[in-house]
């Protein structure tokens, strides 16, 4: 044990010498520039009353709400779960829809089990972690293409249609969560078209924000029916937890049957399945919109580059990304702001590029145009 231990030691100073060393903080009493809440569902108490409302109906219909007892192939599948999946894909124009315990799951699940030996998985370079252990998780043969970059993508397109053997599947975000920029969604879909390839899009940072109603951009551009698979996350701006895998039927029935992180897990309880309905209930109501959170988006980006020399990358997401290169310098940085009352997270390298470290401020429908002044005003002109 003494070795082990040892070990655990060495290799967490390690982190500590590289500036990279994480810990677990509570964020009380801060205006908070940093959650994926980006709707306010979560802070504001906009779903506790459908949730109440939907726990009641529960009750009267005897399900078990409190705990899920076993997975869905065992005891934890209900009628419940199951109109909410097929409401959920009507919402966002998909045949069927999978859900699984988390965003995490269901990219793991789906990228694990879709692509087999022998086929291709071309992954977008900045995609999410989840993606990539799902992918790493996969027999299929794996390449990848400079971050939105359309000609290096029909490169490794044109390197596996040489190949002739196997299905071809193009994984993207359609808004990555480190950068806060859009995938090309529809020349991507004309690019997977033509070389007859699956094009898989992790939707978890555009659902809410994007769309009159919050659909995504998958629906913002009309592609539904020109992308082979949506993941869905429900913990971001929907404020509740969970995610939906959206596609055909047979890709349903299929990851009932293949997906590991579907298959072998306790299905989530009822009352988490209740507050999604309750925030999907929100989105098609006349009270949902999210214009507002536009317009502090747009007002944030031209009060930085007003008054700030740092780059800020392009993105018109609720993610909003200051360049400060240098681990140390972007800490101290986002160390100052959080001083100041101002939850701002610092992205340190390896998470992104060395020399493109930056603070990730996350805007949300519950900001103000005067917090936004106080964050601008506490930042620094230039190091």
């Amino acid at each position: 044990m003494h070795q082990i231990e040892s070990f655990l030691a060495e290799s967490l100073q390690k982190r500590k010498d590289l500036a990279l060393y994480r810990v677990l903080k509570t964020t009380e009493n801060m205006v908070d520039f940093c959650s994926n809440d980006y709707l306010g569902f979560a802070k504001s108490g906009i779903l506790v009353e459908g949730i109440k409302q939907e726990l009641e109906i529960l009750e009267h219909t005897g399900a078990q709400w409190v705990g899920a007892t076993g997975s869905r192939l065992l005891a934890g599948n209900y009628a419940y779960t199951e109109n909410l999946e097929n409401s959920i894909a009507d919402f966002h124009g998909a045949e069927a829809g999978l859900i699984f315990n988390s965003g995490y799951d269901a990219n793991v699940g789906l990228l694990a089990s879709v692509p087999q030996k022998g086929d291709f998985l071309i992954t977008d370079e900045y995609i999410h972690a989840s993606m990539i252990d799902g992918a790493r998780l996969s027999y299929a043969t794996r390449l990848k293409f400079a971050h939105n970059d359309l000609a290096d993508l029909r490169k490794k397109l044109e390197h596996c249609k040489i190949q002739a053997t196997g299905r071809i599947f193009v994984a993207v975000e359609s808004v990555y969560s480190m950068d806060g920029d859009e995938a090309p969604l529809v020349a991507l879909a004309a690019i997977c078209d033509e070389y007859g390839a699956g094009l898989i899009v992790d939707e978890a940072h555009a659902t809410g924000v994007f769309g009159e109603k919050g659909e995504g951009l998958v629906s913002y551009y009309g592609l539904e029916n020109r992308v082979f698979a949506r993941v869905i996350t429900f913990g971001k701006a929907l404020g509740c937890h969970g995610a939906i895998v959206l596609g055909s039927a047979p890709l349903r029935a299929f990851l009932i049957n293949f997906a590991r992180s579907f298959i072998y897990t306790t299905a989530a309880p009822l009352h988490s399945h209740a507050g999604v309905k309750s925030a999907y209930d929100y989105l098609q109501s006349t009270n949902f919109s999210n214009s507002y959170l536009h317009k502090l988006i747009r007002y944030f980006r031209e009060q930085v580059t007003a008054s700030s020399s740092f780059p800020i990358i392009e993105s018109r997401s609720a993610i909003q990304c200051v360049v400060i290169p240098g681990n140390e310098a972007c800490r101290l940085v986002a160390q100052q702001l959080q001083n100041a009352g101002l939850d701002v997270r610092a992205i340190l390298s390896p998470t992104v590029p060395k020399g493109k470290e930056r603070l990730r401020i996350c805007l949300h429908q519950y900001n103000t145009f005067e917090q936004i002044d106080e964050l601008v005003k506490q930042m620094p002109p230039h190091l």
